[in-house]
């Protein structure tokens, strides 16, 4: 966990803080302020052994993400008096200074490795930008300087960039090197995750969100409770949510709870993708991977729900007829597609209502309308998709024998349901509009939106102003992802402890 704060002062609450979760602290030297550093200096040491933890020191320069700029002689000199204090006493192994690349190739080099002789290096790059195309050279060179631990941390614009980063860990472990790989950004989670599993020497995580001290790093407390990332092998079995965006999604807090209560070594992640083909390409299909990983399947949701079923080898009668997919299998060698958004829609709906004969109004065209559509066709009700886009949603309502409506100045008074099947009021920038307002809703029964989070949306509000009963998404969430439990894993799923996982992380974000 690294420690970033201004002053000397400041320091030992916040390493009391990091020792509490963290197996390594990292001091960030270089966010010390003015004459904090020198200050600091002599205090290291001891800082360390109150600790009783292994200590990473860090002293960063600008362009490789440190919060201030030291000129490359002032942090050499930092280390040369520094470093004797560091390495004086026993436990030099469990000391270790990051350094980057470019100081050990600099004519500044000599100095440093001998400044530093008794602790453990850790040759650092960093790119915040991209993720280079020829991280071998990168890691060639790196090799060269000697260091202990090799790391390189990059910035991931797409989630196939965690490809190469995590072919090069393995590389490492064969050849019994070091090494922390990290992509930075939302798009690089999937690291963070599953490189300790893959024998990275580390992972990084934070004091708490507000901490963070590179793009897209999660707390410490998240990597270890949620992800249960000491607990994951090499073998691990690898599922996640393939969408964009997807930090909102309770998925990942519903299925990492069902597997920790089955006992089942796998883990579920986020997967943050923009092009579901070259994710699909080089990560998913068995054929054509290029990364070897125990994968058993992934949700998928918007808006990749339809635009994925092209890239699968079969789909199920019930996807095929919906024509969205929402759930993943790795099955035979290949790609299987099923969507259990159908039945777990109607499910609140049966519980509530009687179906047949009934008049939906279905808001939205896309892949959640598609199943909701499906299920209401099957139940006997009378449907009409309201639409922003009016040939769109034609489209769709021919395909489920249901009539089509403008969704501008729409009026729902003469419906028994009104469903908001668009991403209308999910947490984030879209969490303050709403599918339909009360002076709309007035006049209809029960208005049901698939939104789950947060759990009360704009939409369920202005419903409840306009006297309608009101049904949230989470129960069909929980229905949804305990089917496609049971599709990865052949085991029963613990619907209770996936429901209460769910409602745990509404409460915490609240």
């Amino acid at each position: 966990m690294p420690v970033c704060v201004g002053t000397g002062g400041e320091l030992n609450g916040a390493v009391a803080r990091a020792a509490e979760v963290a197996d390594i602290v990292e001091l960030r030297l270089d966010c010390l302020e003015g004459g904090e550093l020198e200050a600091a200096r002599g205090r290291l040491a001891e800082l360390q052994r109150s600790a009783r933890l292994p200590f990473i020191y860090t002293l960063r320069p600008a362009e490789e993400g440190g919060r201030r700029d030291l000129p490359a002689e002032e942090r050499v000199r930092f280390w040369e008096s520094a470093g004797p204090l560091l390495a004086d006493g026993n436990g030099g192994a469990s000391r270790l200074v990051d350094v980057e690349l470019g100081l050990l190739e600099s004519t500044h080099g000599p100095r440093v490795l001998q400044a530093l002789e008794g602790l453990t290096i850790i040759c650092s790059h960093h790119d915040f930008e991209e993720t280079p195309e020829d991280l071998g050279s990168l890691y060639e060179r790196m090799k060269r300087t000697g260091a202990g631990v090799l790391k390189i941390a990059v910035r991931a614009r797409s989630i196939t960039d965690c490809v190469p980063l995590l072919s090069l860990l393995a590389r490492a472990r064969r050849e019994g090197r070091e090494m922390i790989a990290v992509a930075m950004g939302e798009a690089g989670l999937l690291s963070r995750v599953l490189a300790p599993a893959r024998g990275a020497y580390l992972t990084f995580g934070s004091l708490d969100s507000g901490q963070a001290t590179a793009p897209g790093q999660v707390g410490a407390r998240e990597l270890r409770e949620l992800y249960r990332v000491r607990n994951l092998g090499a073998g691990v079995g690898v599922t996640g949510l393939v969408g964009s965006p997807v930090g909102h999604s309770l998925s990942p807090h519903i299925h990492n709870a069902a597997f920790d209560a089955r006992g089942i070594e796998a883990v579920y992640v986020p997967f943050e993708v923009a092009d579901v083909s070259a994710f699909v390409r080089r990560m998913a299909s068995p054929r054509t991977r290029e990364l070897e990983w125990n994968l058993l399947g992934f949700s998928v949701t918007a808006p990749h729900k339809v635009a994925v079923m092209e890239h699968l080898d079969s789909v199920e009668r019930t996807a095929a007829e919906v024509g969205a997919v929402n759930t993943v299998v790795v099955e035979g060698g290949g790609l299987r597609g099923f969507n259990t958004d159908a039945a777990a829609a109607l499910k609140p709906l049966r519980e509530r209502t009687e179906l047949r004969g009934a008049r939906v109004a279905v808001i939205g065209a896309g892949g959640a309308a598609r199943a909701m559509l499906w299920g209401l066709k099957e139940s006997g009700a009378r449907a009409c998709v309201f639409a922003r886009d009016a040939a769109r949603g034609s489209e769709v309502a021919a395909q489920f024998d249901a009539e089509t409506a403008t969704l501008s100045d729409a009026n729902f008074g003469s419906f028994d349901v009104v469903v908001n099947a668009t991403p209308l009021g999910t947490r984030g920038e879209r969490e303050g509009d709403t599918a339909a307002v009360a002076a709309q809703l007035r006049g209809a029964r029960l208005a049901y939106d698939l939104v789950y989070n947060p759990r009360e949306t704009r939409f369920l509000k202005e419903a409840r102003e306009a006297g309608c009963e009101t049904v949230g998404g989470l129960s069909m969430l929980v229905a949804q992802a305990s089917e496609q439990f049971k599709l990865w894993t052949g085991a029963e799923p613990p619907v209770d402890v996936m429901r209460a996982a769910a409602e745990k992380r509404l409460r915490s974000v609240a």
